[in-house]
This record gives C-alpha cells, structure tokens and sequence, in this order.
C-alpha cells in the first residue's frame, strides 16, 4: 500500500507525497503531460528533444548536472508517447536542491542556440544509431504507421521523419515549451523522510511564482475500429527472419486492460509460455518469441514478435503462431495457468514497489490517469481476471481482421 497526500498551488501545479520515514534518499518525480501523442505531425519527435533540452541549462542554472552532482543528487529521464518523466534522487537533506532545479527549468529554459544545435545533433545521432543502423531497429517506425492510420500513435517517439528536428526553429522550440511545460500541465510526486506541511512550504517557495499557462485541452484523433487485416513486407539486412503482429485492444484505463495484459503473458511472458514452448522448444521454428501488451493511456496495442530460426521463412512463422492462437482461442485456459501468470504479474508489481522512486513514479503515473488511488488496486485488478474474462477479452482482441502484420525479410 502506498499511502500518499496531495495538494495543489494556485498555479495548477499538482503535488503528491509519500512519506516515508525510513528513507534516507528524497525522489522528485516530475511528469509533464506532454508525449509524442501530442505533436504536430508536421513536427514530430519534439517531447523526445525536450527531454534532452531540459538538461542544457535553465534561467538560473547553467548546468543541471553539476549542480545536482554537488549534492550527491543523480537525474534521468524518458519520454513516451503519454508522457514525459524527469526524475532524480539525493539525500533527503538536499531536497530543496532539487526543487530549486526542477523550479529553474519549468520557470524558463535557457534558450540558447548553441544548447539547440548540440541537443539536435544528439538526438538526430541517436535516431541513426537506434533506429537506422541496427538489426530491426526501425520496427516501431514501420508497425506504428501499419496499425495506426489517424491516431497520433502512428509515429514514434524519436518522430516520424527526423527532418522534423532537423528543421526545428528555436520559436518551435519556445512555443513548444511555453505550451506544454507549465505548472497547471505537470505533477509533482516527491517521496521521502519530510512532512505534508514542510513540502507545502518548499513548493509553495519554489513553485508558486511561476505562471500558470493556458490550459492544454487535448483533443486527438480516435483511431477507427480495424476491420481488414494488414501486411506489410520490409526486406532488410537482418540475421534472421522475423514476424510482428500488432493487434488493436483497450488502454490503460479500459476495464479489459488487465485480462489482455494476462493473455498476452499465457502467450509470451517466459520461456513457460505458450508461443516459446510450442515454436522455439518443440517445433524449433523461431529463435525467439514473445508477446505483450504496450500499456498506452489512448487505445493501444497486444504485439506478438520473434525472430525465426535460419531456413524458415515469414509467411511459416506466421502460420505457425496462428496455430498457436487457435488453439488457445478455442480451449479456455486451465484455472492453474492463469493463476501462475496473475501471481506473477503481482510479484513483479509488489518488488517494483519496494524501490522508493519506482513509489514515487507510480503515483504521478496514476495521478496522470486522474486516479491516484488505482496505485494500489492493480493487484486486486490483476486477481479479479477469469478464466472466462480472458478468454472473452482475448477472443475480441486476436481476430485476424484488427491484425497488422510486418514482416522482415532477410536480403
């Protein structure tokens, strides 16, 4: 159980605290309701860039980094396509260093050209390196576009053509930050050895000056139900043939999310599962296979992918895993199987939590999804799947008709 309080400043900014007498370390967690979902698709790739930019210097603070070394303090971040998380931790004693940093860069960032240029060579060199210079690296930039045809899904968080970041002008850059990076757009999770009332006045100090902007009304496009089955044939310089299959299903919020997620591990959590039993131990045809469920907020997506064993070749694998899919659509699974797989979706979420920030992440995650308290029903959601709940829910989602399927093809 994470017990937390929460409150907010005038500004909109909304802050979460769990305390945690025990600690020694403070987390600051600071989610920024900004993701790839709400870029332009002129100009995509933009919350990725942020999440380097707001590394090279604030109005105050020349360098993040050093400052926050000096205080014992380490920092990451990561951008999806909901969200975008900065986190670090230090000594609970030098907690207001951290809220001083996080405070400097969301009042203004520093806006120099030299700070754009390299934050742009980074992130154009990760996009060749991750995405274009490595075995299926550009998978996501392929399959997101087959399955998603209106929903701004459809591209990547590193964008959907990197001329986007390359042609960035610093008054994108500045329109970009001044829209989304603002108090009444953010929430505030810090988890630590400090009381409600001492975090009141530390915020309020180093928060409460900065402006609230204009209110973020997101209104995306909503992804058309899928009715013909999708293929798409990539011939690459691969190893190894590969097979990915996305097929559309509920987000984050949807009262099936969990019976999909559970099905998703019957079919490929662990080498005990179905598809690694049946295609890479038995009949040897993939070299490896999984399946999961990518956990986005809008409307997402159940993926099954693996790589094939030399000599055999796409379309095989492909008929080989339906096989697997209907016989698992067609005899309901054994009590035993789904009480293995939900008793390890819940041992992964319990020891997850024992780390402070992963505590701290999780609340604003929730917070995000406008139910902080949903933080501790995900067990008792997890255990409340039936048998008959995945099979229903497993048997609306895996039709062949709301798949979009990509192929690798060996040159």
């Amino acid at each position: 159980m994470i017990q937390y309080q929460e409150f907010y400043l005038n500004n909109g900014l909304r802050v979460l605290l769990h305390e945690d007498k025990n600690s020694p370390i403070a987390v600051v967690n600071l989610v920024y309701n900004i993701g790839s979902r709400d870029e332009s698709p002129e100009k995509t790739g933009f919350a990725h860039l942020f999440e380097h930019l707001m590394f090279g210097g604030s109005k105050h603070i020349p360098s993040y980094d050093q400052a926050l070394q000096k205080v014992g303090g380490e920092n990451n971040a990561f951008t999806s396509p909901d969200l975008t998380n900065y986190y670090l931790t230090l000594p609970i004693a030098n907690l207001e260093t951290a809220l001083w940093l996080e405070s400097d860069r969301m009042l203004s960032l520093s806006f120099q050209p030299e700070v754009l240029e390299v934050q742009r060579k980074v992130v154009i060199e990760e996009f060749k390196q991750r995405y274009l210079n490595q075995p299926y690296g550009d998978l996501w930039l392929k399959l997101r576009p087959l399955a998603y045809q209106e929903h701004p899904y459809q591209w990547a968080t590193i964008g959907k053509d990197i001329a986007h970041i390359e042609n960035a002008t610093m008054d994108d850059v500045k329109d970009f930050f001044y829209k989304y990076y603002i108090p009444n757009n953010a929430i505030l999770s810090v988890a630590g050895n400090i009381s409600l009332s001492d975090l009141e006045k530390l915020v309020n100090k180093w928060f409460g000056d900065i402006p609230m902007g204009k209110p973020y009304q997101r209104k995306l496009a909503e992804e058309p139900k899928q009715e013909q089955a999708r293929h798409q044939i990539v011939q690459a310089d691969v190893p190894l043939e590969a097979v990915y299959k996305a097929y559309h299903m509920g987000g984050r919020n949807d009262a099936h999310y969990f019976s999909a997620d559970l099905a998703s591990d019957v079919l490929g959590r662990s080498k005990s599962a179905r598809l690694h039993q049946q295609l890479v131990r038995k009949r040897q045809i993939f070299n490896s296979i999984s399946a999961y469920v990518v956990g986005s907020i809008d409307p997402g997506l159940f993926v099954i992918g693996g790589k094939l064993n030399k000599g055999i070749s796409a379309e095989e694998g492909d008929q080989a895993i339906q096989e697997v899919l209907q016989d698992f659509l067609q005899e309901p699974i054994q009590a035993e199987e789904l009480e293995k797989v939900k008793n390890q979706a819940e041992a992964t979420l319990v020891l997850s939590e024992v780390e402070l920030l992963t505590r701290a992440m999780n609340l604003a995650y929730f917070a995000l999804l406008d139910t902080p308290d949903a933080v501790n029903k995900q067990g008792e959601l997890i255990q409340a799947v039936t048998v008959e709940s995945l099979q229903t829910t497993a048997q609306t989602i895996l039709k062949p008709e709301n798949c979009s399927t990509l192929y690798y093809k060996s040159l």
